[in-house]
This record gives C-alpha cells, structure tokens and sequence, in this order.
C-alpha cells in the first residue's frame, strides 16, 4: 500500500477548554455523544485527530465533524469510524486505511494520521 495522505496536529489542552467554555454549543457541533463523554485531554486529543484527518485528506471544504468520529477499541486503540463526507474524501483519495495515534502529555494534546491507498 502506499501512503496517500499524511496530517499533524497539535492542541494546547488549556485553550482548548477555554473555548469550550466561551462557545457552549462548540462540544456538540464538533463531537458525537460518545466522542464528548470523554475527559478534557482525550477529548482535546480527539479534536487534534479530526484536524490531522482534514489535512490529511487535503482539507476540502464541506467535510462534517461528525463524519470522522474516534472510536477506540476494547483494549484502547483508537481508530476513525468513517462515514459521510469524511467517507466520500477518503474514496475518492483512493485511501483504503486510516492510521490514527494520539497522545496527550503536559498540557499538549496531539495526532498524527496517515491515510494509505
């Protein structure tokens, strides 16, 4: 397989709470139910990935939030759920598989995705 689509992105955890609190609807406009139930670095972490995504996918208007929600699995590896728009780019990219990883440390949440075809 060959890479088709490479993103970072990287939040400061404080700020990001801080516009949480200034835009109250700013939690559910950008994540699911399940992805906003998490605590505030994950949830930060979460955002980065999203970010990373639309990079990586070239950052094309129209994309939804909510297409691209980080699921993790029982033993806490997280991964994307696809559908929608975000679905649709990944297609039409030609990318079979989405590497997602996140980490959050010292106040700094952080993604990196890359995307093969």
């Amino acid at each position: 397989m060959a890479v088709v689509g490479v993103g970072i992105d990287v939040v400061d955890v404080a700020r990001f709470e801080e516009a949480l609190q200034r835009t109250p609807g700013l939690r559910t406009r950008l994540f699911t139910p399940e992805e906003a139930a998490r605590p505030l670095a994950s949830l930060a972490a979460r955002f980065a990935a999203k970010e990373a995504l639309a990079k990586a996918l070239g950052a094309p208007t129209g994309l939804a939030w909510h297409d691209a929600e980080v699921v993790s699995s029982p033993d806490g590896r997280p991964s994307f759920a696809l559908r929608g728009t975000v679905a649709a780019r990944a297609q039409e990219l030609g990318a079979a598989a989405v590497h997602v990883s996140l980490s959050h440390d010292a106040g700094i949440s952080s993604a990196v995705v890359v995307l093969e075809g």
